[in-house]
């Protein structure tokens, strides 16, 4: 028997071109632990596979975003992901760059772990009572889940060193004025204003997003006169050139009507 959607540790649910995926551990503020891990790649892997879906949105069931890594199954030396998730980390985000853009909606606590999944979507609308951190130093442990390697690419380094340093937690106008969250608004408009970003970006070509994330990132390492990052943006404009939707967009256009996507 299928198992109902809030009795899963993680499950998707849609929104016409968007997929709402729900972290939903309410009674332990969504701490990760390997059920709830697993139960997130298995979502995050139907959002990709369904070419219908073309935006996704990562939130919390109840008053939490995610509360980190489950301490209690730490103590008890418990695995946090499944035996076959180490190559793509926690929920199958953390190490594993995925094509379809994905939006935080934080609707609460997003500490540790949770900051880590903030950090590994594209965008963020937060919650103007919410709060991020990371807070690992004062268990004794570091943010392991990228948050020491990704957070000093969307902050000044000093700031970026003074979170992780002292574990102090960032209240939603620090991250507003530091860029780590593209909206803040009041906690009962999170998840509708996250799915209005989401549908902003669903109504354009899916495959010339999905190109125009993918240089964005590649990008960054590159300096904009290295020829690398040139045969980068040319050789990608190039496949998307050669695509339906590249035909569909002017012709749509001249016709002075919607674009039908077709993704391919």
């Amino acid at each position: 028997m299928v198992q109902p959607d809030e009795e899963r540790p993680a499950y998707l649910r849609k929104d016409g071109h968007v997929a709402v995926i729900t972290m939903n551990r309410p009674h332990a503020m969504n701490a990760v632990n390997a059920a709830m891990s697993i139960a997130l790649q298995e979502a995050v892997d139907e959002f990709l596979a369904d070419p219908e879906l073309r935006v996704g949105i990562l939130t919390g069931a109840g008053k939490a975003f995610c509360a980190g890594a489950d301490l209690k199954e730490l103590a008890a030396r418990r695995p946090l992901i499944g035996s076959d998730q180490r190559e793509r980390g926690f929920g199958g985000i953390m190490k594993q760059l995925i094509d379809k853009p994905l939006i935080a909606a934080i609707n609460g606590y997003a500490l540790g772990g949770g900051t880590e999944f903030v950090l590994a979507c594209d965008l963020a609308v937060m919650s103007d009572a919410a709060t991020l951190g990371l807070p690992e130093v004062r268990q004794g442990i570091i943010a392991a889940g990228g948050g020491l390697l990704r957070l000093a690419r969307r902050v000044p380094l000093a700031i970026a060193l003074e979170a992780a340093m002292t574990g102090s937690p960032i209240s939603p106008e620090e991250a507003l004025r530091w860029g780590l969250v593209n909206r803040v608004v009041p906690a009962d408009q999170v998840l509708d204003s996250a799915i209005e970003l989401a549908n902003k970006i669903a109504r354009n070509a899916p495959l010339a997003v999905q190109a125009s994330k993918r240089v964005m990132y590649h990008g960054a390492a590159l300096s904009d006169w290295d020829t690398e990052a040139w045969t980068l943006s040319d050789s990608t404009a190039g496949e998307i050139l050669r695509t339906a939707d590249a035909k569909e967009g002017p012709r749509a256009f001249a016709e002075k009507r919607k674009p039908k996507w077709e993704g391919r």
